[in-house]
């Protein structure tokens, strides 16, 4: 009998690119779960386009409490709380202690914190002068980027880039990293624990 899908719940502010990426890897078989329901801080195209994929969702603006986060996710029955350009500081009860997740378009340490997302983190990395980007899978804590790295992913960063060229080319990794995180979670969550020896 296959098991059941891990439950997602979805948290968005911008065009919902991360929430298709993920949509797309659940429908092509490549991670098992299901979005059970998306949260957006603001009428944004990720919203319009959660509706139209038929997913369940709400808008919640401002900074969502640590008991009503954890009243959402039980009340999606969500397995994972999964941050996909979402703009808000998420403050996280102990019943989701290590079950939000976020990704950031940097490698973390790096790059990260209040006001580092979007474009503003491709601009700081060309100003930098790295030769190397990518992203970074992380557990959330009570802070910006600054939770437990799960997984990173890297990728060139080339003489020519501006924002934008750095940016598609960072996107692509965050299209594996996130479902390939999701996955190894999914399974370290379901996998049988061995008592000591």
């Amino acid at each position: 009998m296959p098991e059941r899908p891990a439950r997602l719940m979805v948290m968005l502010s911008g065009s919902g690119r991360t929430l298709l990426n993920l949509a797309d890897a659940i429908d092509q078989g490549r991670l098992c779960a299901e979005i059970a329901l998306v949260i957006a801080s603001r009428p944004c195209l990720g919203e319009q386009r959660a509706r139209a994929r038929g997913f369940d969702t709400r808008i919640i603006p401002g900074i969502i409490e640590p008991e009503t986060l954890a009243a959402l996710a039980q009340e999606a029955r969500a397995d994972w709380v999964v941050l996909a350009g979402y703009l808000q500081l998420v403050r996280i009860a102990p019943s989701l202690q290590r079950r939000v997740i976020n990704i950031h378009p940097a490698l973390l340490p790096d790059f990260g914190g209040p006001g580092m997302f979007g474009r503003r983190v491709h601009e700081a990395v060309l100003a930098a002068g790295r030769t190397e980007s990518g992203c970074t899978v992380h557990y959330c804590d009570d802070q910006f980027d600054t939770g437990p790295i799960i997984l990173q992913r890297r990728c060139p960063v080339l003489p020519n880039d501006d924002p934008d060229t750095l940016a598609a080319r960072v996107f692509e990794q965050e299209c594996i990293a996130y479902p390939e995180a999701l996955n190894m979670l999914i399974r370290e969550q379901r996998a049988p624990t061995t008592g000591e020896e």
